[in-house]
């Protein structure tokens, strides 16, 4: 198998205002008229800060060029990640999550205080919690968030909100139903059963059909699943503890309602959380960040339905900076596939949102 990448580049940053540059954890899709579209958080002070605003932008030519980011959803809460779904004829759903105000400021009086950085307790963030309602604002829209456009992404609706989050958002069923399989909100980061699959529907009902199990001694976040032609739904996970920061994969067969036990795919330090995707001929493809020197972006590749992977491919080295990833993939019109993902391009400047478009031959 060979991997040849033929563009990297910045899609989406907003260079000239450091103090809300910082963009992150992206998702892309095609649109029902053809479009590409890709949702991030954006217009962030950091990481970790209050000031997250869900975003989109458009691409009318294969990603060739983007729209600037427009903002579909922005809370007074953090707003983070962005999952997006095209449904219907002209339908689209973009699920983020919220923190909690007191977690904002526990975040921001720890934030990443290391020996080669001290950057807690900013008062840009301070003051900014200090003047928010926080009650209110939890009360609207703590948890796990989304909003659903019925014009292909012209205007869209009320936040509403699930049970379970996850970076990329929920996929499509076969006879069009909407499967979220996610990290129930609130979970505690402990070796517990916390995820799980639902049947959501556009106007923010859910139905739980059922619970991936939990893996001894280890947390499981972040997973991303696609239902397969033969029925399956196969699920990646982000799984860390123990020195681990890998990919495990789980199975149902009857729809969700059971899942297999979770068995891993990469080594230790392998890389995460995953994005899954079915290109057109059959292959699938896994996308996921990878958090060691030099870091980057990495792709599995899958020829039998997920059974077996062929694992550790690089799709871009940074060499910069551990804090990136979150790639997410989209077939193009000419078999070329387009991943977004984040990465800092200077140590000293805003993660920014980035895309590499490879081609993959046998």
């Amino acid at each position: 198998m060979k991997i040849t990448v033929k563009e990297t580049k910045v899609i989406c940053s907003n260079p000239t205002n450091p103090m809300s540059g910082y963009f992150a954890w992206p998702s892309v899709a095609r649109l029902q008229d053809g479009r590409l579209a890709m949702v991030a958080s954006g217009f962030r002070y950091r990481h970790i800060c209050p000031f997250g605003k869900v975003v989109m932008c458009v691409s009318d030519d294969e990603g060739a060029s983007w729209s600037r980011p427009a903002i579909i959803m922005d809370t007074p809460l953090d707003d983070r990640d962005a999952g997006i779904l095209p449904f219907g004829e002209s339908s689209l759903l973009v699920t983020s999550f919220n923190n909690t105000k007191e977690a904002q400021r526990a975040y921001n009086r720890g934030y990443w205080e290391t020996a080669e950085r001290k950057d807690g307790d900013n008062p840009y963030i301070s003051g900014y919690l200090d003047v928010l309602d926080g009650e209110t604002a939890e009360a609207a829209y703590l948890g796990s968030t989304f909003t659903v456009s019925h014009d292909g992404g012209k205007s869209f609706g009320e936040v509403l909100r699930c049970p379970v989050t996850s970076p990329h958002g929920p996929t499509l069923t076969p006879n069009g139903d909407i499967l979220y399989v996610g990290r129930y909100f609130g979970a505690p980061r402990s070796p517990d059963r916390h995820l799980a699959a639902f049947r959501l529907t556009p106007d923010g009902q859910s139905e739980l059909l059922g619970e991936i199990p939990d893996i001894p001694g280890l947390e499981s976040h972040e997973p991303h699943a696609i239902v397969l032609k033969d029925g399956r739904i196969l699920v990646h996970i982000r799984v860390q503890g123990q020195g681990l920061f890998t990919v495990y994969q789980s199975e149902s067969l009857d729809g969700g309602r059971s899942f297999s036990a979770p068995r891993p795919l990469l080594a230790d330090q392998g890389g995460s959380p995953p994005h899954l995707l079915r290109l057109s001929d059959g292959t699938l493809i896994s996308t996921y960040g990878y958090r060691q020197p030099p870091y980057g972006i990495k792709v599995m590749v899958s020829h039998d339905n997920g059974h077996t992977w062929d694992t550790d491919h690089d799709l871009y080295i940074n060499g910069v900076h551990h804090d990136l990833g979150y790639p997410a993939s989209v077939e193009l019109l000419n078999g070329d596939i387009l991943t977004v993902f984040y990465a800092k391009e200077r140590t000293d400047r805003p993660a920014v949102i980035m895309q590499a478009v490879w081609g993959l031959e046998r």
